[in-house]
């Protein structure tokens, strides 16, 4: 069986000495010349609202239509792993991390602000009334929506699927696999890593400007704390410090339980403003402005304003799609590595559909219950706070509710677990990129990149120079958008493969039964009802599996074919036979010592990790290179497994035969 790997991953040098020089430097200018770096990002952000704003606006429309046919045409069958495998996390704790870290800070941050600011300053058409109410809903619904977490679920795709079912490593160069083949382990791929942890550095310590931001707004409005770099600082100290002890608990025990608890504690901020505000008004508009929204989803995808030009575009839509493209690195890496085992139609469902809902209900709540108390109510005030301070919204908001210090304590502890998760899952990032892929590392190394993240947020923040980065991580999102649009085109060359795959397995033409005439079915019977153990399997392995496939080879090779058998029945629990095809897709059969619960009710939905040695059967299951074909030949004499062997070579040779 598979022993527990007990090795820490190795340190890649050049990822790790480049990436740590580089954010160095950047951070030396940043604050040494805040002045000249903030006008350099900011006509930078210029040229390209100016000159790419088409680029942006199809480069998110291709994703998201490529998300969905991946998802919904026949590749959606396909797992981020091998066939057998299983997801690692349920799905409640999966849509809690992956929610945590992509959209956490930025809902609690901008709930009530982009609405309320839409309906003031709307892109065109009068502020202030019905029509603009309606439109702000639509256009809020429209940057937060499908084409955000199809930017995410991307890139999660496209790193899960090369790392778990091809044994890429879990890093930003796998997504160029299919189209520079093993050049990903030069210069090219190191490139590509470094870039990636310069910007979720960059990323991740702009976020935590707005949360930061939004903590000291919000213990000023209670508490009369000052708001300044002095309790900032000590804010970014405090909170990092938090996650650090997240990050030596790791991601189970970290990341997963304060996601679990941030996503309790928004549940339970929605249910009580939905509760004591408006509710059936917000249940309506809820339905209303989901309508709108995918009524006008096409229109509002391609709408450049190209007729009636306007500086709102490149405020609002161009920056959203760029801020969500340059954090792509790091939020998709990071659901990929906790996705492991879904099918591709699963992962978008869970990951498009399900956050995407939830957003939808959070910001009708927060965003049309202001909306109605500035035009409904009369409360002017509160748009006109919004528009001074957008971080003092959430708590001017919460100034007209019951409870008012308890709604705004939670909101301020659910900004800071926020932090402290999105601070956390960035470090691990950070730490697999630095190490190929693996977050199996020291402590020592994510301490690193925790320390590493909020330095960067405090050098940013007394140099004045958090806009001027977070403008350098919307330009960043320039050259990353045509890794990801390579990424995706080599994407569906994969699926292509994996599904022709799939058809030749069902269209080659069958052989006879592999049983035989000379096995009697009360024996086959008897063998179906026994459950072997451990040792009984490795017996039959190391007995029947293992001749049948070497005397297969010497067949094989008497054709010319280069064939090999690798036996590692007391590590890894397999026998295997490979077949080499030159540039072509090579052939692997393997035969695997797999552990299963015993048929047993009571012992359904139980980890195996908890049933002991009598609660558990073996199975000697066939594995193929996309895993395993669920079908046990603990039995089988060696004959029968020559002719399993044929047949499954036979459907092999067919999908080559079809690819060509």
């Amino acid at each position: 069986m598979q022993p527990s790997n007990t090795a820490f991953a190795e340190l890649d040098r050049p990822v790790f000495i480049s990436s740590t020089v580089l954010l160095s430097v950047v951070l030396l200018l940043a604050a040494i010349f805040p002045n000249a770096m903030e006008s350099l990002f900011a006509s930078m952000q210029s040229a390209i609202i100016t000159n790419a704003s088409w680029y942006y606006v199809l480069v998110v429309a291709v994703i998201l239509i490529s998300v969905l046919v991946f998802a919904f045409s026949s590749y959606g069958q396909i797992k981020l792993g091998p066939d057998h495998s299983e997801p690692e996390y349920s799905s409640i704790s999966w849509f809690a991390m992956m929610f945590a870290a992509g959209m956490g800070i930025g809902l609690m941050f901008f709930g009530v602000a982009e609405p309320v600011m839409h309906f003031l300053s709307p892109p065109k058409g009068d502020p202030g009334n019905i029509a603009s109410a309606r439109e702000a809903m639509k256009l809020t619904f429209f940057h937060w929506g499908l084409h955000a977490w199809a930017i995410y679920a991307i890139v999660a795709l496209i790193l899960a699927y090369f790392s778990f079912r091809h044994d890429l490593p879990l890093t930003l160069r796998s997504a160029l696999y299919p189209l520079i083949g093993e050049r990903i382990y030069g210069p090219i791929g190191t490139a590509v890593d470094v870039f990636a942890i310069i910007s979720t550095t960059f990323g991740v310590a702009t976020s935590l400007g707005f949360g930061v931001d939004q903590i000291n707004s919000g213990l000023n409005h209670l508490f009369d704390v000052p708001k300044n770099q002095a309790i900032q600082i000590g804010l970014i100290l405090a909170t990092t410090a938090l996650a650090t002890v997240s990050v030596v608990l790791g991601l189970d025990k970290g990341i997963k339980r304060l996601s679990e608890i941030n996503i309790i504690l928004a549940v339970l901020l929605l249910i009580a403003v939905l509760a004591v505000g408006p509710t059936i008004m917000l249940l309506q508009t809820l339905m209303q402005n989901t309508g709108g929204y995918l009524t006008e989803l096409v229109s509002k995808t391609f709408n450049l304003y190209a007729y009636e030009p306007t500086d709102w575009l490149g405020g609002w839509t161009i920056f959203y799609w760029g801020w969500w493209i340059s954090w792509a690195p790091f939020v998709g890496l990071f659901i990929a590595r906790i996705s492991r085992g879904r099918t591709l139609r699963q992962f978008v469902i869970g990951a498009l559909l399900g956050p995407v809902a939830f957003t939808f209900l959070w910001m009708t709540v927060f965003g049309n219950s202001a909306i109605d108390l500035i035009m409904n109510q009369g409360l002017l005030e509160l748009g006109a706070a919004v528009q001074a301070d957008e971080s003092v919204a959430l708590f001017k908001f919460f100034e007209q509710f019951p409870a008012t210090e308890f709604l705004s304590l939670l909101a301020i502890l659910m900004v800071v677990v926020f932090f402290v998760t999105s601070a956390d899952s960035g470090a691990l990032v950070l730490n697999m990129l630095s190490s190929g892929g693996s977050d199996h590392t020291p402590t020592s190394r994510r301490v690193f990149w925790m320390a590493a993240i909020g330095i960067t947020a405090i050098v940013l923040l007394l140099a004045g120079g958090l806009a001027a980065l977070q403008t350098a991580v919307i330009a960043s999102a320039l050259p990353f958008s045509l890794a990801v649009l390579a990424g995706t085109w080599g994407f569906s060359k994969a699926l292509y493969v994996d599904h022709a795959k799939r058809e030749s397995l069902l269209a080659a033409t069958p052989t006879p039964s592999v049983s035989g005439p000379e096995v009697a079915w009360q024996d086959r019977l008897t063998q179906l009802l026994r459950h072997p153990r451990d040792a009984e399997v490795s017996r039959f392995q190391r007995e029947l599996a293992l001749p049948a496939m070497r005397a297969f080879s010497e067949e094989l090779k008497r054709h010319g074919l280069d064939a090999r058998v690798i036996s590692d029945i007391e590590g890894t629990g397999s026998v295997r036979l490979e077949i080499a095809h030159g540039d072509e897709i090579d052939f692997v059969y393997e035969v695997v010592n797999r552990e299963h619960p015993l048929p047993d009710e009571a012992l359904i939905g139980v980890a195996m990790e908890k049933l002991s040695a009598e609660e558990t059967y073996h199975r000697a299951e066939v594995h193929l290179s996309e895993g395993s074909q669920d079908y046990d030949i603990m039995g089988w004499t060696s004959e029968q497994i020559a002719h399993d062997l044929t047949e499954q070579y036979e459907k092999h040779r067919h999908f080559l035969h079809m690819l060509r």
